[in-house]
């Protein structure tokens, strides 16, 4: 039988996890550098002396030197010579990761061949203006479309430019219902007509214009729904115009009619009721196959009018709460939780709300009345809207006996609060590292209380996920790092 002893189950992604300790002696970062499979995670740590940083340039693998590039504690002089590197990836990553660089590194950087590298240097607010403004005049239309989209603030003359350019999609990027950064521009009220008059950017001059009688009539016939959608959420709409959007094929226009304060109730729930009639995304996903472009859009359309009706808040109720708390729709009674200003009565009924958006949100707003049995049941029956690793936990922190109580909870997702507690009694963390959850397993594995040889154990875990996380545990012993790093 042979002595040696096998290999981890997930050798890249526990190199990966001991780059990322903050316990790693400086002779075990210089042996990873030699390292080629963890795509470079070492090159991003904080701690890298100008030896390190010198030998990974030197040594030019791809992955080590954009994950430099990448690197925010990077010195100056650093990303200076990495800025002439050959490879247009890497200096494009240099523009992303130099939040703090002087104005001499960007401007070196603005006539770049790249695309890529002009379109970053567009997208980051940390280019000065006077260099920034000079992309204005980028030979490339795709830079100037994402200059428009990004610099919402540019000064006026940069926006006009961009406002009135040749092509059509900076023009559409410049005058837009949906930017990159916010708050929205606001166009020169002279360019108005000229903008509401173009295709591309009529959309988003709607909302910034007076609309006469005519002139909302044209654009409810308009065929582009993004011009519908924004005529629908124009305050002065007449109540013709607004009874015919309200039967629009499109239900991202017809949602716009539901969220209007003078909308009929009739109406409103007509509207409600149609959006969540919809065959949900799960069920139509799985007919690709049969359906015609047509079908497929108007189910995509219904899917994301679902999406914003779940999202979707209301600045009128919010100011006048009170006759809205017992409505029928969700986002109306969440409208409802974001004001400051409600009767503990109402308080207590939304925080026990059906809807778990509801719920969190009147929490998020009444903080000073919400004890732990409370945030223990906000968490519990939390239930996101869509993917986040956000939770209740995370602003309404639980106090240590409800933590510990919570090691042995049925549901895992619980028991992922538990290593919250840094002084968690050693038999509740052991229990914790052999738990049948690898979600949970991964939550301990970086606890300051887990034992080493619970610890080295997580790192033959069958989850790579478990084994990367116990790699980057600073309490893991010396020898392990070491052979980690000798593999």
């Amino acid at each position: 039988m042979s002595d040696v002893a096998p290999l981890p189950v997930h050798l890249d992604k526990l190199v990966e996890g001991l780059a990322g300790n903050p316990a790693l002696p400086p002779e075990l970062i210089f042996r990873l550098l030699a390292y080629r499979k963890g795509l470079g995670s070492v090159a991003k740590r904080p701690d890298l002396t100008d030896d390190m940083i010198a030998e990974i340039i030197a040594v030019d693998d791809h992955w080590l030197v954009h994950s430099l590039a990448l690197n925010r504690s990077l010195p100056h002089a650093f990303r200076m010579t990495l800025a002439e590197h050959p490879d247009p990836a890497i200096r494009a990553a240099v523009v992303i990761g130099a939040d703090d660089a002087p104005g001499e590194l960007f401007e070196r950087l603005l006539g770049d061949p790249d695309l890529r590298v002009r379109e970053y240097l567009a997208e980051s607010d940390h280019v000065p203006a006077d260099l920034r403004a000079r992309l204005v005049a980028d030979p490339d239309p795709k830079v100037r479309a994402t200059l428009a989209q990004w610099w919402t603030q540019a000064p006026e003359p940069v926006r006009r430019l961009l406002l009135t350019d040749p092509e059509d999609a900076v023009r559409a990027g410049a005058c837009a219902t949906y930017y990159r950064r916010l708050p929205h521009p606001v166009p020169p009220a002279e360019l108005l007509p000229e903008l509401l008059a173009d295709p591309v950017t009529r959309a988003g001059a709607v909302r910034h214009c007076t609309l006469d009688a005519d002139t909302a009539r044209w654009l409810a016939d308009d065929p582009d729904e993004e011009v519908r959608k924004e005529l629908a959420e124009y305050p002065d709409l007449p109540t013709p115009l607004r009874d015919m959007l309200a039967e629009d094929p499109n239900p991202r226009v017809t949602l716009r009619i539901f969220a209007r304060q003078d909308t009929p109730e009739s109406t409103r729930a007509t509207i409600h009721a149609q959006i969540l009639s919809g065959v949900p995304l799960v069920d139509w996903l799985t007919d690709l196959q049969v359906l015609d472009d047509d079908a497929l859009e108007r189910q995509l359309m219904s899917e994301l009018a679902r999406g914003e009706l779940r999202v979707l808040r209301l600045p009128w109720v919010t100011v006048d709460p009170l006759p809205y708390v017992d409505s029928p729709y969700a986002c109306f009674r969440a409208s409802v939780a974001l004001s400051d200003c409600l009767p503990a009565p109402v308080v207590a009924r939304l925080l026990d709300d059906e809807e778990s958006s509801v719920r969190t949100t009147m929490a998020l707003h009444a903080r000073d009345r919400i004890d732990p049995a409370t945030a223990e049941r906000i968490d519990r029956s939390y239930r996101p809207e869509k993917r986040t690793r956000w939770r209740p936990a995370d602003d309404f922190p639980l106090p240590s006996g409800v933590l510990r109580r919570l090691a042995t909870d049925p549901d895992p997702r619980m028991r992922q609060l538990a290593p919250r507690d840094l002084d968690l009694p050693v038999e509740l963390v052991r229990r914790l590292a052999a738990d049948p959850d690898h979600t949970v397993r991964r939550a301990i594995a970086t606890h300051p209380q887990l034992p080493a040889r619970d610890l080295t154990q997580l790192l033959d875990d069958s989850s790579e996920s478990v084994a990367t996380a116990a790699a980057g545990n600073p309490n893991l012993p010396p020898q392990h790092m070491h052979r980690l790093a000798g593999l």
